[in-house]
């Protein structure tokens, strides 16, 4: 089956659209990777997004109009994947949408929104839709995420150690081989917001960590950002934007009025590698496999390794899953698992009381023909 993956993370700067050949074989999962495009949020719809954020205010209107413009432009990433990378050939969509508010509350989560539309989705490509698949594991008691945990457990599942992956998007999550699964805090979201903060927006994000690299690590703001209660809750547990944003960032500032810009950034970046390498340290990690777009910053990167010293740090791509299409990719196959009726978490990643199938689907133009039910849950991942 040819699926198209839609993923717009907590950076909110592009969707990203992955289509995948995948078969089931026996015990396992096929995917063989047809390649992703990237469309970029138009300025106006982007800057509407970020204001509806948190801590912005929004309206019940501005919130419709999200979800059809949000709808529209994933409908027109699916529609420029179909035909680019599937020649036109396209059987299933999976969108993960676009998330602005996760409902955390005391280590508990009670809710989540994803803006998106799959009707729109639906009627440009003429193919059924998978979306809403965090609201299922919610419901059973789970945290909604990460839900690319069960992705990453087959894919690494037979590698010798004990390796886990790591996603480093706004926010960071990690997923070991036991199914121990969580969001450690920041990735690149608090520096984004530090940067575009700084920059008076003419920055979206520090480009090749070029200010980290001129700033130096101030250890008392360091401390006051590390004793942030998040860290200290046990997995599992999630987090996002609602937490670490700008306005946050300015609490954490207080007093601290003589900063460099490029002295609260190299700060930042540490704070991302001190927390996900306690993490990873925790879980006892022989190596890590990174993706996301922190992977593209180079100090982070190296500040992350030099603590992890004799654990391996690699990025996704020496596995065959680009770093920056990896997440669109596991979202293709929860699309496919749940088309086939096969659940799409395991529950020891998300706290889930069962695994449950994922997802809401909404037909495509022929109606809705779903594939044969499959057997049973394939038990690895193998990347073709």
């Amino acid at each position: 089956m040819r699926v198209i993956g839609l993923m717009s993370g907590t950076s909110y700067d592009a969707i990203d659209a992955a289509a995948a050949d995948l078969s089931l074989d026996g015990d396992g999962l096929v995917l063989k990777p047809l390649g992703m495009v990237s469309e970029a949020y138009d300025e106006e719809l982007r800057d509407a997004l970020a204001a509806a954020l948190p801590p912005g205010v929004t309206s019940a209107a501005e919130v419709c109009r999200l979800d059809t413009g949000i709808g529209q432009a994933f409908a027109a990433a699916a529609v420029r994947a179909d035909r680019e990378l599937c020649g036109g050939e396209a059987e299933l969509v999976a969108s993960h949408g676009q998330t602005v508010f996760h409902w955390a509350d005391g280590g508990e989560v009670r809710g989540t929104l994803q803006l998106g539309q799959p009707a729109w989705i639906a009627e440009a490509t003429g193919l059924p839709v998978v979306a809403d698949f965090r609201p299922r594991d919610i419901a059973a008691g789970g945290q909604g995420a990460p839900l690319v945990s069960l992705v990453d457990l087959l894919w690494l599942r037979g590698r010798p150690g004990t390796p886990v992956a790591l996603n480093l998007g706004g926010i960071a999550n990690v997923t070991a081989p036991d199914g121990t699964a969580f969001d450690t805090g920041p990735a690149c979201a608090l520096i984004d917001a530090a940067a575009r903060g700084f920059s008076g927006g003419a920055l979206a994000h520090d480009v090749d960590g070029a200010l980290a690299a001129r700033g130096t690590v101030h250890e008392p703001l360091l401390r006051r950002l590390l004793d942030e209660p998040y860290y200290a809750l046990p997995a599992p547990k999630t987090t996002g934007k609602e937490l670490f944003h700008l306005g946050y960032l300015r609490d954490a500032l207080a007093g601290f009025t003589t900063l460099r810009a490029e002295d609260v950034i190299a700060t930042l970046t540490m704070l991302t590698a001190r927390t996900v390498a306690d993490a990873v340290g925790a879980l006892n990690a022989t190596e890590v496999i990174a993706s996301g777009g922190g992977t593209r910053n180079p100090v982070l990167m190296a500040m992350l390794g030099q603590r992890l010293p004799g654990t391996a740090v690699r990025t996704s791509d020496e596995l065959g899953l680009p770093w920056n299409a990896k997440e669109a990719y596991a979202f293709a196959v929860l699309g496919f698992l749940t088309a086939h009726g096969l659940p799409g978490t395991h529950p020891a990643s998300t706290g889930a009381r069962h695994a449950r199938v994922l997802g809401s689907i909404t037909p495509g133009r022929e109606g809705l023909r779903l594939p044969p039910p499959g057997a049973r849950p394939p038990k690895r991942l193998v990347v073709a």
